[in-house]
């Protein structure tokens, strides 16, 4: 972790426009590991304006971001197509930040790379007289993405471990007790084919004061301010211990947090797009194969259509179909280069388990017996037995699986 120093696939047959990620170029080394919260992590001494894993600069991380943006573009939809063909799984982002962090500026520079109908955003301010009266996860479950979507939690349930504690709106041992809650809550999801990544944009006592100074006299920013940001900014220590104590707590194997220097907010939406797109990576999309058979919808359309038409779409057919093959192709060859980059998976680190596709995960219930955490020296250990993928071995394997399908469809 950074120590302080001195200062869509729109067509099928659309070619890729990704970029390689080589070493030298890019990412040196991966954000799920340079981010990842350990057991001695400070917040007191974090520098909040570096960039850990990138040495490229803010010009080179802004081309790479928009290639990145391609990838995660189709990665996005085939994972929403897979999620409407059976695929219980689905991906929960929880940003978390004081204000002025740049959570919106997730929201609409990194999760606006993507289809929007794929994405479900959800924002947890003070809640509501109804959210109230039930358990502080009531609200949150409702709340969870369904399959083959991307949840995106602008502020989530660790408000009620952050802005309740320090506000005093409940005691310490409400607060206390519900770190424990928190980590069997997000077990279960885990469990049930929820993939969860948590980032938080940590921004410098400095820096926050000139975005705000920027939003008081700004006529375009005016609308993002709240008086009430200042008296929050008055309690800093206290937020600030909060949040180290949030980190320490529930920074486990199957739901690690990311902590973000936020100083820079280019580096930010470029570390969050290099976990999601990870995540998704680590899925192995493909594109569903449906029910129906080819040749018989196609005489239907053909049934409905002239004979110049039809002459036309059959003409079409066999280059539409080279053309989309060559594509998928191409960016499953990405995709693999980008694998076999210094951008280690989550999942290599966390080894979450399987999805059990007979659970809903807005099902899980409150108050389950724990079933421990781990964090630190326990997940180092797991990370050394995890087996680092050989790329070319991969990507034999996927060819030879591809001739043998081929072979087999000529027969």
């Amino acid at each position: 972790m950074a120590k302080k120093s001195s200062k869509n696939h729109k067509d099928a047959t659309r070619e890729s426009k990704v970029t390689s990620t080589q070493p030298g170029k890019g990412w040196v080394q991966s954000p799920n590991e340079t981010l990842r919260v350990s057991t001695d992590f400070d917040l007191a001494n974090f520098d909040h304006a570096s960039t850990p894993g990138w040495d490229e600069g803010k010009v080179a991380a802004e081309e790479f971001l928009e290639s990145r943006g391609n990838v995660l573009s189709e990665l996005q939809e085939r994972f929403f197509a897979a999620g409407k063909f059976g695929d219980q799984r689905s991906v929960l982002l929880v940003v978390q930040g004081l204000d002025t962090a740049g959570k919106g500026g997730i929201a609409r520079h990194v999760l606006g790379l993507v289809d929007p109908q794929g994405i479900s955003l959800a924002s947890f301010g003070v809640p509501t007289k109804e959210e109230a009266s039930h358990h502080f996860l009531w609200r949150i479950r409702r709340a969870l993405p369904k399959p083959g979507k991307i949840g995106l939690f602008d502020r989530s349930h660790y408000e009620d471990v952050l802005v309740q504690r320090v506000e005093k709106i409940v005691d310490e041992p409400t607060w206390r007790k519900r770190y424990g809650e928190i980590n069997r809550f997000e077990k279960k999801l885990t469990e049930n084919g929820v993939t969860i990544i948590k980032v938080a944009l940590m921004v410098s006592h400095e820096e926050q004061g000139r975005r705000l100074a920027e939003r008081i006299v700004r006529p375009d920013k005016k609308w993002k301010y709240n008086p009430n940001d200042i008296d929050t900014r008055l309690k800093w220590d206290e937020y600030q211990q909060a949040y180290q104590d949030v980190f320490i707590e529930t920074s486990t194997q199957w739901a690690p947090w990311h902590i973000i220097p936020a100083d820079h907010k280019w580096y930010a939406r470029l570390a969050v797009t290099e976990l999601l797109t990870q995540a998704l990576i680590d899925f192995d999309l493909e594109w569903p194969k449906p029910r129906w058979v080819e040749d018989v919808q196609y005489r239907r359309l053909q049934e409905t259509m002239t004979e110049s038409e039809t002459l036309e779409v059959n003409e079409l057919r066999d280059v539409v179909v080279k053309e989309a093959a060559q594509a998928i192709e191409s960016f499953d060859d990405e995709v693999a280069t980008i694998d076999s980059s210094p951008t280690t998976s989550l999942t290599e680190l966390t080894e979450s388990p399987k999805p059990k596709e007979t659970h809903d995960p807005q099902e899980v219930q409150d108050g389950e017996a724990p079933t421990g955490r781990t964090t630190g020296q326990d997940a180092s250990k797991d990370e050394k037995k995890a087996k680092k993928k050989d790329p070319k071995k991969d990507k034999k394997s996927k060819k030879s699986k591809k001739d043998g399908k081929k072979k087999k469809k000529d027969k």
